[in-house]
């Protein structure tokens, strides 16, 4: 059974940092590109960052480049979002998803089979 789920969220300062973890099972996560995603409150789910399976394509949404950055451990079955000069806007609800082909755009979500349920992230004084 496919599972993806998502570690690290919380409460965290303007301008502080939070590592969110994204563990999967039941499927070979070399096999598939992952995605991370975030909705704000009252606001439209967005795709922020993708990395390919074999690591050759990384990309991120212009609201977090160069504060984020997203890795991956296919050893361990994790996909790492680090998020840094987090800012109150970044505050949402985070989730990972896995697409077997690497999406042409980053917030194609009709393209990711396999999602997480999410976890908090406030950015907040």
């Amino acid at each position: 059974q496919v599972h993806l789920v998502e570690f690290g969220g919380g409460l965290v300062q303007p301008g502080g940092s939070l590592r969110l973890s994204c563990v999967v099972s039941g499927f070979t996560l070399d096999d598939y590109a992952i995605g991370w995603f975030r909705q704000a409150p009252g606001k439209e789910r967005e795709g922020i960052s993708c990395i390919s399976n074999n690591n050759d394509r990384i990309r991120y949404a212009d609201s977090v480049k160069g504060r984020f950055t997203i890795s991956r451990d296919n050893a361990k079955n994790t996909v790492y979002l680090q998020m840094g000069s987090l800012k109150p806007e970044d505050t949402g609800v985070y989730y990972c998803a896995a697409a077997p082909v690497d999406p042409q755009y980053i917030d194609q979500e009709e393209e990711y089979d396999h999602w997480g349920q999410g976890t908090q992230v406030t950015v907040s004084s």
